[in-house]
């Protein structure tokens, strides 16, 4: 009867263990992508994963547009791929905020998101216009316009307000 009332007790701590994980990783990311962001030691370091995860997406939708298919499914994918992009960017643009409430250095995670911030929104805001199949991803692409450009403001403006490290003669 104990052991019974163990393995119930185990299997339920296993299983609320589970839950908790998959409550903290975000939908878009996998579960590589999930652990190097637990991982990563800094704030900045986290910004700069979040935007090669953005660029990842980019990429990939790319790829996907430069290969139609008939695929049924097609409108779906790419709306997955354009919102996975912006929850990566909003992330983010989210760590700005919580390293800059703590005062942690973020310069590099900065850096990596004006630079590739520019990049993607050039890129999107092209799609707007001349992007193949926009019809079927134009409510997402709009979102992604604005969700990198609150980005790219967000990290100009802390860059901007971040002042250099005081050095000391020794």
């Amino acid at each position: 009867m104990q052991k019974q009332i163990a393995i119930l007790a185990l299997a339920a701590l296993f299983s609320s263990a589970v839950a908790m994980r998959a409550q903290e990783k975000k939908d878009y990311l996998s579960d590589t992508e999930a652990d190097k962001i637990r991982e990563a030691t800094t704030p900045s370091a986290k910004m700069v994963l979040f935007v090669s995860f953005a660029d990842d997406r980019i990429a990939k939708l790319k790829y996907s547009l430069a290969h139609p298919t008939t695929d049924r499914r097609r409108a779906e994918q790419l709306n997955a791929l354009i919102n996975s992009y912006t929850g990566c960017i909003d992330d983010a643009a989210d760590v700005i905020d919580v390293a800059h409430e703590r005062q942690q250095d973020i310069r590099a995670g900065l850096k990596a998101l004006i630079t590739k911030a520019k990049e993607h929104l050039a890129y999107l805001q092209e799609l707007q216009k001349t992007g193949a199949e926009v019809d079927t991803y134009k409510e997402t692409l709009d979102d992604a316009v604005e969700a990198t450009q609150d980005a790219l403001d967000d990290a100009q403006k802390a860059e901007k307000e971040i002042s250099a490290p005081v050095r000391r003669k020794q």
